[in-house]
């Protein structure tokens, strides 16, 4: 079968063109939603990214054009956007919880040299901060996130996330001072 003959035969509800394309395609497909979705997704987010992307030409055959290209082609690009939307989402989806104990933990750089009392007013200048401000702080200097990870994963410009470091330092050292 060639591409136009599987699309007619999907508009057309032809279970078997679907059969046909997704053990055609479908290990294709995984190898595209698993390298997007590698560090983030589980077994069952590629599965469900892959699954999707034969569910969205079962139900919208039209949308491919023979004139533009292959269906492989076509079916990768698809795979390729379901899997970034997908990264995105379990992106946005972890949280780092922002409790005393990690707080302390987080900013205790010298390995217990730091008195009680410096912990304390450490601690409580980092909660003073505002919460996008604590946040980007923690991920940048906790998890050692870079500024393009924090932006992608909070939904910000890089240069935004950049931004909110140098005044949080700022605001973190005018703290400190007093």
């Amino acid at each position: 079968m060639n591409d136009p003959q599987i699309i007619k035969a999907i508009k057309n509800s032809d279970k078997a063109a679907i059969n046909y394309v997704i053990n055609k395609y479908s290990r294709l497909m995984w190898s595209i939603a698993a390298t997007i979705l590698k560090n983030v997704g589980t077994t069952e987010d590629i599965e469900e990214c892959v699954a999707d992307v034969f569910v969205y030409l079962w139900e919208n055959p039209s949308k491919y054009h023979s004139a533009r290209g292959k269906l492989k082609s076509w079916l990768s690009i698809v795979a390729r956007s379901r899997a970034i939307d997908k990264y995105r989402q379990l992106s946005r989806q972890i949280t780092i919880p922002l409790d005393d104990k990690l707080l302390t933990d987080t900013l205790d750089i010298t390995n217990n040299l730091l008195s009680q009392e410096t912990k304390y007013t450490l601690n409580a200048a980092v909660k003073s901060l505002a919460e996008l401000d604590r946040e980007i702080l923690v991920r940048r200097y906790y998890y050692e996130q870079k500024p393009g990870e924090i932006a992608f994963a909070l939904g910000i410009p890089v240069k935004q996330v950049e931004n909110h470091l140098y005044r949080t330092k700022l605001k973190l050292r005018e703290l400190l001072a007093n």
